[in-house]
């Protein structure tokens, strides 16, 4: 059975309060064909300890708003690797280098993507703007033509 339309909800604000903070590579994965515990898991990255707390509480703030609140929080102490159940979803904010020795994704391989919506990163748009307006540095494949 695959994710309920609440967790798939979950996932998107944990992904979007993530992002808000700087979050890197952020994923949803589907788990629930595979695990009783949860459906979703959303992983993302951080550079330091100090960046994956921040994600942590923001993305616990914003649950806590929409009326959802954590379970269980673990790995906060050292800040390598900090989990957040909230039940239907659990998030894993993970530095970089724990990350990639991890690997996740690859444990969890056979199971489906979830799509995120997350806005670009602050300032991305607004310089793509500026290069339009000054006569476009876009390729035909960024403006959907084909060769």
């Amino acid at each position: 059975m695959p994710a309920t339309p609440e967790a798939l909800k979950s996932a998107q604000i944990a992904a979007t309060a993530a992002h808000d903070k700087l979050a890197t590579d952020i994923v949803a994965v589907d788990v629930s064909t595979h695990l009783a515990l949860t459906d979703i898991f959303v992983i993302a990255s951080a550079p330091s300890d100090r960046q994956v707390v921040a994600i942590v509480d923001n993305v616990e703030e914003q649950m806590r708003k929409a009326g959802m609140k954590p379970l269980r929080r673990e790995g906060e102490r050292g800040g390598h690797w900090v989990l957040l159940d909230f039940g239907d979803i659990v998030v894993h904010v993970m530095q970089d280098e724990d990350r990639v020795f991890y690997q996740l994704e690859r444990l969890w391989k056979d199971c489906p993507a979830v799509p995120l919506e997350l806005d670009q990163a602050p300032g991305e748009n607004a310089a793509h703007e500026s290069d339009s307006a000054q006569g476009g540095t876009d390729t035909p494949e960024e403006n959907g033509a084909s060769s």
